[in-house]
């Protein structure tokens, strides 16, 4: 696929003085305080349906980091509908499913942004096995061996109620964000999302409510912070 040029969706680079912006950079605040005590290097992003705003909030997440002074990779491991690398102007050709079935090296996959501090790693080719290819040995080990070069890994997942990826990529992450977009997912369906990710002991240590502020043009996110129970 050709690059392209990122789109507006990547606020955090376009606009960083945008009211969307801070938002975005309190969201960073709120996660780095609530790794005080423990680790929060995989940062896991997913949503209860599609088109909740889970990778346009990856990407800002990952830039918000990377604009801290922390060495960032965003992974985007939606391999059934990847979007990060139009986003980001990349290309898709290989990725993270070319780095598991053991095509390239993991440094072969990673890419360059326009953002200091930001590395960004596509979904790749589609392949007929998503949830295997995340619950193997080799995706763990792909996970290690990024945690030794960065500070902070994003990674952007399928749906959690559609497919197991999410649930699978959660138990390998030091914390999640569930992204909700309060204008059209009801209540009950944002429980049993979460609920989802406490089936598999994952940290859910933040929801990000998207589209609040109707009477903006622009999206709204906010953070809030969820004490972890023992």
């Amino acid at each position: 696929m050709s690059r392209s040029t990122p789109n507006w969706s990547l606020i955090t680079e376009t606009n960083p003085k945008s009211p969307i912006s801070e938002s975005y950079r309190m969201l960073r605040t709120n996660i780095e305080y609530s790794a005080i005590d423990q680790s929060m290097q995989i940062i896991m992003v997913t949503s209860s349906k599609p088109s909740e705003g889970k990778s346009t909030t990856s990407a800002n997440i990952a830039v918000a980091f990377a604009q801290s002074n922390k060495k960032v990779l965003l992974i985007d491991a939606d391999m059934r509908k990847p979007t990060q690398h139009r986003m980001f102007g990349k290309s898709n050709r290989i990725g993270l499913t070319t780095a598991l079935f053991q095509q390239k090296e993991l440094g072969d996959v990673i890419q360059m942004t326009n953002t200091d501090n930001l590395w960004f790693m596509p979904a790749g080719p589609t392949p007929p096995n998503p949830s295997e290819l995340l619950s193997s040995n080799r995706m763990a080990a792909l996970l290690e061996t990024a945690k030794q070069a960065y500070d902070v890994i994003i990674v952007d997942t399928p749906p959690i109620l559609f497919v197991t990826d999410a649930q699978i990529v959660a138990a390998q992450s030091d914390g999640v964000v569930l992204v909700v977009d309060s204008g059209n997912v009801k209540k009950e369906i944002a429980a049993k999302a979460k609920a989802s990710l406490d089936h598999v002991k994952a940290k859910v240590i933040g929801v990000v409510l998207n589209n609040v502020d109707r009477e903006r043009s622009d999206s709204y996110y906010y953070y809030y912070g969820e004490k972890s129970e023992a």
